[in-house]
Formats: C-alpha cells, sequence, structure tokens
C-alpha cells in the first residue's frame, strides 16, 4: 500500500505542474484549447486524490456492518469523479462554444502554447509508462486504470498540438476553439464511460465475462468433481468474488469432501490472480435442483467410484 501511495503521490504532483503550467499558458497565451487541456490534468489531480483517500478507506478490516471489507469504496469513488470530470468538460464546452461565437475577433494564441503543450505530451507520456508499469508490479488495477487514462490524456495533448499547429499555418485562429469543443467533448465522453463502468461493479457483474470460462477450464483440472452450476461471480475492489456448486461423490467422508473443496479453490486461483474470496459448495451428483442463478457449465465425466 506503501508503494501504491507514492505512485499516486507522484502523479499528483505530475498532473498538477502540468495543469498549472497549462492553465497558465493557455490565459496567457489566449488559447482554449491548452486551457481545457489544463482542466483535464488538473481533473487528473482530483482524480488521484480521490483515488489516495479511498486507498486508505479500502485498507480498513471487514467489520460486523461490512462483512466484505471497504473495497467497493473505490466504485463509489469513481461515481463521484465521472461527475465531476463531466462537469469540467461541460462548463470547458460552453465556454468554448460561447468564445467561437462570439462578436469578439479571434486572437492568434501566442507561440508559447505550443512549448507547452509539448511538455504535456512528454510530461504524460512519463506518468503513463510509470504508472502502469508500477500497476502491474504491485498488483494494483487502480493504478493501471491511472496509466491508461495518462496515456489517453496524451492523445488529447496531441490533439491540442495539431489544432495549434494548423491554427498557425492556415492563420486561422477560430481552430483554437474548435479544438477546445473537441477537446471537450472528449472529456465529457470518458466521463460517462467511466460512470457506466462502474455500473459493472455496483450490480454485482464482471466486466471480463470469460472468467466463467477460466472457472470451468480449472475445474477440468481437479478429478472427482463435474457438473459446475449456479457459478456465480462478482466484483469487489477489481478482485472476484466467486461462489460455485459442483457435484462430487455423495458417499466420501467429510474430509475428503472438504480436501476436494480446497483443491477446487486452489485450482481457480491459479487460472485467476485476481480473486478475492471462493466459496464452493459440493453436492452429491445428481442432486442438484434446477435455478434461476449463476451459469451452467457443460458436464464433465469424473471418477464417481
Amino acid at each position: 500500500m506503501k508503494q501504491i501511495l507514492r505512485a499516486l503521490y507522484i502523479s499528483i504532483i505530475g498532473n498538477g505542474i502540468l495543469a498549472a503550467a497549462k492553465l497558465l499558458v493557455g490565459f496567457v497565451s489566449g488559447s482554449f484549447a491548452v486551457v481545457s487541456d489544463g482542466i483535464d490534468s488538473a481533473s487528473d489531480v482530483a482524480v488521484s486524490v480521490v483515488m489516495i483517500v479511498t486507498a486508505r478507506i479500502m485498507e480498513r478490516k471487514p467489520n460486523k456492518k461490512y462483512v466484505y471489507g471497504y473495497a467497493k469504496a473505490e466504485s463509489i469513488a469513481t461515481k463521484i469523479l465521472s461527475m465531476l470530470i463531466f462537469f469540467a468538460g461541460a462548463e470547458m464546452f460552453i465556454s468554448a462554444l460561447e468564445h467561437l461565437f462570439s462578436d469578439t475577433p479571434s486572437v492568434m494564441p501566442e507561440p508559447i502554447a505550443i512549448y507547452v503543450t509539448l511538455f504535456s505530451i512528454i510530461g504524460k507520456l512519463l506518468l503513463s509508462i510509470y504508472q502502469t508499469a508500477a500497476g502491474k508490479k504491485l498488483g494494483s488495477s487502480m493504478l493501471v486504470a491511472n496509466g491508461v487514462n495518462m496515456r489517453t490524456d496524451m492523445i488529447t495533448s496531441l490533439s491540442v498540438l495539431v489544432g495549434l499547429f494548423f491554427s498557425f499555418v492556415l492563420n486561422i485562429p477560430v481552430l483554437d476553439s474548435v479544438t477546445a469543443i473537441l477537446v471537450s467533448c472528449f472529456i465529457v465522453r470518458s466521463s460517462i464511460k467511466i460512470f457506466m463502468d462502474s455500473n459493472i461493479e455496483l450490480m454485482d457483474g464482471v466486466k471480463d465475462v470469460s472468467v466463467y470460462q477460466k472457472i470451468f477450464d480449472a475445474l477440468h483440472k481437479v478429478q472427482g468433481v463435474g457438473n459446475p452450476h449456479r457459478v456465480r461471480s462478482r466484483s469487489i475492489g477489481g478482485k472476484y468474488m466467486i461462489t460455485l456448486d459442483v457435484e462430487a461423490d455423495g458417499n466420501m467422508t467429510l474430509w475428503q469432501a472438504h480436501t476436494l473443496a480446497n483443491q477446487v479453490e486452489q485450482s481457480i486461483r491459479d487460472s485467476i490472480p485476481e480473486v478475492y474470496d471462493i466459496v464452493v459448495h459440493i453436492e452429491p451428483f445428481g442432486t442438484h435442483p434446477e435455478e434461476v442463478f449463476g451459469i451452467k457449465g457443460q458436464h464433465q465425466d469424473t471418477d464417481k467410484s
């Protein structure tokens, strides 16, 4: 957790410097596109701050009120962030639109706007590489997602750079406002995507449904069990909470059934590292009722003797 927090603090410092530079230069140079890019970087600072607060909350141990712990605080925080990003992008869109249709003549941005945008692209690239590498090393989905977000921001800065370049080449200052509108639309679109993605965990779903095939493949590696059914998986803090029923020999001892359940659990953990917890229910062959919940796997041949 200390390493995750350190990576997030670096994200705050890096994005804070980029946001301050772009907002300052954007206002001084008269470039709405650079200002919008600066707002995007400022929202990344807010994202990292909320991530730090969320990480602290997620550290709390389960209790009687929250028996599954506090890992879903990440989804709640993501909802809040998506709304903040949405309103920031919407405000930028309205401002750029008003500037585009204003009676005031458009003024060509100063060349310094290009330099700060180049600085932003390099900074975002370095932050993206660092956050993604740290996330993979520490197994943190938050950091990996933050790294992907940085890479997206780099593309945004590239679009701003292209807009500025053509503004100077074609001597059409209005292109700066057009670029700002496009960037603000991209920010709003990203906020909506973040909002919708967070619904999956809050609705007890999974983003990658191929996890079920991985579960069935893991079960096929265990001798003595078959007919997996009522297989359910949901996300908790980026990890999987898995519940499933399997059939086995009804004449085995309790100790044998317990050992077999442990083998099933370990096989799944070996196939799916991102596991929060697993609950395995063993039933005698041919006794399971038809259920409406969960997913049923294909019947597999087992040794019933």
